[in-house]
Order: structure tokens, then sequence, then C-alpha cells
């Protein structure tokens, strides 16, 4: 099938999986998946232009170009959604297992804070991964609706800690534990100001398919 040829591979799908999801420029596709090397990257993009599934926009001088969806790309939406949904039906029970990629799941982690929880100005919020060696230090930044993710201290003020494993801070996101539980049972660790941790189910960051329940049998 001609389909299959375009988007028969996973660094394909994972590329419109993020334009669905806003992203636009080469190096917030690199951010989102950090396992795609710049030229499986460059080379996805250009096969997606040839087939007109999306469109380069120059824009002003000294930014970069953007990557917008045409009325085709537009029309893989459900396809992309339903492969999704397929995935938390079918497959939730061994994303924790799995080797994780953890920059690609904190990008995921860190644009699903939910904002309209937090208070007006900016929020800092040290997650800190307890199982891991390397990459286990990140800072979000909320600030209205604008949201940083940094691997790197960006010398602002802390507000409020998150400690957790990996696996654990998965399934806080995924939905399989509330705040509250994973808190009384010590899976995951906040410490902050009373606010933020009385309001964390409200600001706490979710899977956008926490809602789809996996399926009971294979058969």
């Amino acid at each position: 099938m001609a389909s299959a040829e375009i988007l028969g591979d996973k660094w394909t799908l994972l590329l419109l999986r993020e334009l669905f999801l806003g992203t636009t420029r080469f190096s917030r596709f690199q951010k989102a998946i950090p396992r795609m090397s710049p030229s499986i990257l460059s080379k996805r993009l250009k096969t997606l232009e040839a087939a007109e599934i999306i469109i380069r926009k120059t824009v002003p001088t000294g930014q970069a170009a953007e990557y917008k969806l045409t009325r085709c790309g537009r029309e893989l939406g459900p396809i992309v959604e339903n492969m999704a949904v397929w995935g938390m039906r079918w497959r939730k029970r061994s994303i924790a297992a799995q080797d994780c990629d953890l920059g690609g799941f904190m990008w995921d982690f860190h644009r699903t804070l939910n904002t309209q929880g937090l208070p007006d100005g900016e929020t800092v919020i040290l997650v800190q991964i307890s199982d891991r060696s390397e990459l286990n230090t990140w800072w979000v930044i909320a600030n209205g609706d604008a949201i940083d993710l940094c691997p790197e201290d960006p010398g602002h003020a802390v507000d409020i800690y998150l400690t957790a494993s990996l696996a654990n801070l998965i399934a806080l996101w995924l939905g399989d534990v509330t705040v509250r539980d994973a808190v009384d049972a010590r899976s995951i660790f906040l410490d902050g100001p009373r606010h933020l941790l009385d309001s964390a189910q409200d600001w706490m960051a979710r899977s956008p398919l926490v809602g789809v329940e996996p399926a009971t049998s294979t058969r």
C-alpha cells in the first residue's frame, strides 16, 4: 500500500503525533523525540513534505522554519489518535516495564501539566527521578499557559519538589493511581507549600488518554 510506504515506521508516526500536538519546529521535534537522530528527523520531514502531508514555511529572518500539516495531513488525525487509543487499551500494562525514553516521557509530562490548577505567576516544579543516575533531575517552569522544561538548573527558585521512580511517575501520569493514593503509599514524594500540596491532584500532569480503559483479554 502506498500509505504504508509513507507511514510505515515508528519515527514517522511519532513525528505525526508531535505535529498533531502542535510541534512545528525542528528543535522542538528533537526535544520531544530525543532518540530520533537529526539525520533521520530531517529525512522523515522531507518524506512527509514530498508526500504533501506537511509544508515547510519560512518565517522572519533569524527564526527557524516551521512545519505545518496540510489538508491531506490533517485527515491522518483520526488514524494517529486511534493508534494511540489502541496502544493504551492493549499495550498499557507494558509501558512502565519498557526501557522508557526518559527525555520523551518528560516532554509529554511537562506539556500535560494542568496550569489552570496552579496559582497566577510562575511555579517551578523540580522533578527528581529516584532510580535513574543520568538525566534524573528536571525543572518544569509554568507561567500562565507557558510551560518550559529544563534538564539543567535554570536558576529559578523551586516551589515544589516531586520525587518518584520512573515507573511510579509513569503510573501516576497514566492515571493508574491518584496523587493522594500515591503519596499515602509513598510511591511518590511531594514537598512544598501547603496550597500546592493540597491542589496537586488539580495541577498534576495527566496523559490525555487517561480515560481509556485497558482491555481485559487479548483474545
